[in-house]
């Protein structure tokens, strides 16, 4: 029958999809707080600042337009999920914040000092920006992962 098949299963509850469609949402939306915050309203730093103007704004918004897609790819599976009645929402605000905060550690880590893409800021001291970028992106991923075990677990109980 058309329409019919659902990955997952229809109507039982979905842990692992409710975390990590919601993660992709996260990550989205960590991209696009960055990118509308620090780069365009604060003017900080493009996503590639070792080149031109003109290159730091293409890559500007190419990172916005993988954003969008992954915003969207992600609100898709979500409301598929819905669709479905197999969301776990609390796993989902659980992969959400887990999404997050893996965006901007990545980006704290890897773009800003292995990369060296961009810093946060320049002309000025990096050690207290880092340490906060790094320790929000930490407390988003310990929230996260605390309120997914939370819900995993109260599941797990509720199963026995």
């Amino acid at each position: 029958m058309a329409g019919s098949w659902s990955p997952g299963g229809s109507g039982a509850p979905d842990f692992r999809r409710s975390v990590l469609a919601a993660a992709v949402i996260g990550v989205a939306v960590m991209a696009a707080v960055d990118e509308i915050v620090f780069h365009q309203l604060l003017g900080w730093h493009h996503f590639y600042d070792r080149s031109t103007l003109a290159v730091g704004l293409l890559s500007d918004g190419l990172l916005h337009s993988a954003e969008l897609i992954a915003l969207v790819g992600g609100f898709f599976w979500f409301a598929d999920l819905r669709r479905r009645r197999a969301l776990v929402p609390g796993a989902a605000w659980g992969g959400f914040l887990l999404g997050a905060g893996a965006f901007q550690l990545f980006d704290g880590i890897v773009d800003h000092k292995v990369l060296r893409l961009h810093q946060i800021r320049y002309g000025v001291h990096l050690l207290p920006y880092d340490v906060v970028w790094n320790a929000a992106a930490v407390a988003l991923l310990l929230l996260g992962a605390w309120v997914t075990w939370r819900v995993r677990s109260r599941a797990a109980r509720a199963a026995r």
